[in-house]
């Protein structure tokens, strides 16, 4: 299968930070393991008695170090496996990360990680660049655990209705470019993304048999159009214009801003995290929102309040701007946000659970702040954390978070929580 990538101008280079090898498990198969073990680290005298591997619900993982950290990292931030024998004698999912690749029918879709710290950045090369590792990748997937990923179904829109996996990419150029308006502030070009969503949720895309009744190809490109420019007229210009979220809809965001928010392991594990009535008694925090956050993530200060995530940030500059618009417009064209990549769940939905992220990520932006980060070091943090968790955190998969996703949706909470987190102390004024 080919890899294709996106229109979005992203770069990314390894630093050599380090920071995955100290905030992940990385699984690796049986084969990867007696290529691991065969590089004789059990006489290594700085590895030479340590347990190098571990195993979680069936599954073998790299060990990690009492502070966290992956075993095979040295004290200079790089990697002893790759180091000594090559970056090919690392596991698959080392090698791959951050990219991603996103099964689309007959090609993948070039993806990436913005918890990256060089991904957030925009530091290195342009992505085009690592199309041909990216292939590597691809070969190595599809003999592997992706096989069988080429010609697979696209995901259903809602329930039963379907387009092929050409007009999905129409759906998503027309996102990505409502994200790119530059005339808008980002908050805005989120919540006309969502007037399209709840629009479209209405429409009939089935002719009932009447093949020039059938919205696809050409009529699918207008019908978007016309809704892209509608939305310019029937979304309000300003935040300040939408009424502040209810009762409901803070409260369910709280229980979905609690799990996007914490890490389960690695140097960055929270403290708040370290028992079950630890656990317990943070998901009781959340859900009054009063008081001190529960430090479910490391990077949080003990002093920030929830009455903290309620003071706008000052105007985004540009550098916050253009991050959130390349994360995003990064997950709409990769087509991440929705199918296996992001729970099974359908386009419509997924749309509106990356949207979520936005308040997500500014909520969490105005804890940092709180806590003395600049606004743009705040809101590349908040960026960071919650796209750590989105797709990959196993609980934003349950069937509790997905109904909580439909109750902000259903209940028109959505373009009220873009709005309200999104707003600034300039907008406020």
């Amino acid at each position: 299968m080919q890899v294709r990538s996106l229109t979005v101008l992203q770069n990314w280079d390894c630093h050599s930070c380090g920071e995955c090898c100290r905030s992940y498990r990385v699984p690796v198969t049986d084969a990867e393991r007696a290529r691991i073990e065969a590089q004789g680290w059990a006489n290594d005298p700085e590895l030479k008695g340590q347990t190098l591997f571990e195993r979680r619900k069936g599954e073998t993982y790299l060990a990690h170090k009492p502070d966290g950290a992956c075993v095979f990292l040295g004290p200079d931030k790089l990697c002893r496996i790759h180091a000594a024998h090559g970056s090919l004698a690392k596991p698959l999912a080392c090698r791959v990360y951050p990219i991603l690749l996103v099964p689309a029918g007959d090609h993948w879709n070039l993806g990436l990680r913005f918890e990256c710290p060089s991904a957030a950045s925009n530091k290195g090369t342009s992505l085009t660049s690592h199309l041909g590792t990216a292939r590597e990748f691809a070969a190595a997937l599809e003999a592997g655990p992706a096989k069988g990923a080429e010609g697979a179904a696209p995901p259903p829109l809602q329930g039963k209705q379907f387009l092929p996996w050409s007009d999905l990419a129409r759906i998503a150029t027309a996102v990505s470019k409502l994200l790119a308006d530059l005339t808008d502030p980002f908050e805005r070009r989120w919540r006309r993304v969502l007037f399209l969503v709840s629009t479209l949720r209405k429409a009939k895309f089935d002719g009932g048999g009447d093949q020039k009744k059938t919205v696809t190809g050409g009529r699918l490109s207008e019908m978007l159009h016309v809704l892209s420019e509608a939305s310019e007229d029937e979304v309000p210009d300003e935040a300040t214009e939408l009424k502040p979220p209810g009762w409901t809809g803070r409260t369910v965001f709280r229980q979905l801003a609690a799990v996007y928010a914490r890490k389960d392991h690695g140097t960055e594990r929270g403290p708040a995290l370290g028992n079950p009535f630890a656990r317990l008694w943070s998901a009781v925090r959340f859900a009054s929102g009063r008081g001190r956050v529960p430090r479910v993530h490391a990077a949080l200060s003990d002093a920030v309040r929830f009455a903290d995530t309620e003071r706008p940030l000052p105007e985004l500059s540009e550098a916050s701007e253009d991050l959130l618009e390349r994360w995003h417009r990064v997950k709409v064209e990769s087509l991440q946000f929705c199918g296996p990549t992001n729970f099974g769940l359908p386009v419509w939905a997924g749309l509106e659970s990356l949207a979520l992220t936005f308040p997500i990520a500014m909520w969490l932006a105005r804890l940092f702040a709180a806590g003395g980060m600049s606004p743009d070091a705040a809101v590349a943090r908040g960026a960071r954390i919650a796209d750590d968790n989105f797709g990959f955190n196993p609980l934003l998969g349950s069937a509790r978070q997905k109904f909580a996703l439909r109750m902000l949706s259903t209940r028109g909470e959505l373009p009220r929580l873009v709005a309200w987190y999104g707003r600034t102390t300039a907008a406020a004024e």
